[in-house]
């Protein structure tokens, strides 16, 4: 059985550290949303470490089977794995429905998952072992501060970090979100979780720097990063040279 983190680890390698998240916006494609997001796959699967199709964006068009079918078609092309955006959050028999419609419904590789109801919420996602879950960290649009920034001397994005580390206790499935929007932020992050595996978003449309979020946020090897961007590839004249632009960009900083 190969975890999600052997395959994160052999796409870092072998690859990039580049993700490439997949929110196909029905009025900025002029062909079938599945069949777009195909397409970027087939130009794009030998340069990125994951992808991470986000589920709004197919749950508001009634394309929950087209997610799955999506997902099927990169695991049977592809080795890369797929980090479904769900941020899920609840406790008890709802979390373990939650933890089964991402990982047993849509067969994802890892999810996004919300931390603000404790270990309880998050529990269920980890009983997957060859799985990933991703905890909402220190999010990368400004709003986020008013709550994972608070208060100022033991900031709520820092105790989930200083969480996922106990949390995790040595499965090696639990990981962290953090924006690339707010470096200094990110390499507080950094310090506290170790070689945690971050998924870093923010890179492309958002602004943030590249050379910046690699000198936060790299791990004690090098490596350590999910850089995800959506909307500067998916909807560039060339998806596969924007690609290949972060892509080199990428290993150039490294």
């Amino acid at each position: 059985m190969t975890t999600f983190s052997e395959k994160l680890e052999a796409g870092w390698r072998e690859r990039s550290m580049l993700c490439v998240g997949l929110d196909p916006d029905p009025e900025r494609i002029d062909r079938d949303v599945i069949d777009f997001c195909r397409g970027i796959v087939d130009e794009t699967a030998d340069l990125v470490c994951a992808y991470k199709p986000q589920i709004a964006y197919f749950a508001a068009l009634g394309l929950e089977d087209g997610l799955r079918a999506l997902i099927d078609y990169i695991h049977a092309t592809t080795d890369v794995p797929v980090l479904l955006d769900a941020k899920r959050g609840d406790i008890g028999s709802t979390a373990e429905r939650y933890a089964a419609e991402v990982f047993e419904r849509y067969g994802a590789d890892a999810a996004t998952v919300n931390p603000l109801f404790g270990f309880e919420s998050i529990e269920p996602y980890l009983k997957y072992q060859d799985r990933g879950v991703f905890l909402l960290c220190r999010n990368s649009n400004p709003g986020s501060g008013w709550l994972q920034c608070h208060p100022e001397d033991a900031p709520t994005y820092l105790r989930v970090a200083d969480a996922a580390i106990e949390w995790d206790a040595g499965r090696g499935n639990l990981m962290l979100v953090a924006g690339a929007t707010y470096p200094d932020d990110l390499v507080q992050i950094r310090t506290h979780c170790g070689d945690m595996p971050i998924l870093v978003l923010g890179v492309g449309a958002q602004g943030a720097d590249l050379s910046t979020t690699l000198e936060a946020g790299r791990d004690s090897r090098g490596l350590g990063l999910v850089v995800s961007t959506s909307r500067a590839v998916l909807y560039a004249d060339d998806p596969r040279e924007a690609a290949l632009g972060f892509r080199d960009r990428l290993l150039n900083a490294a």
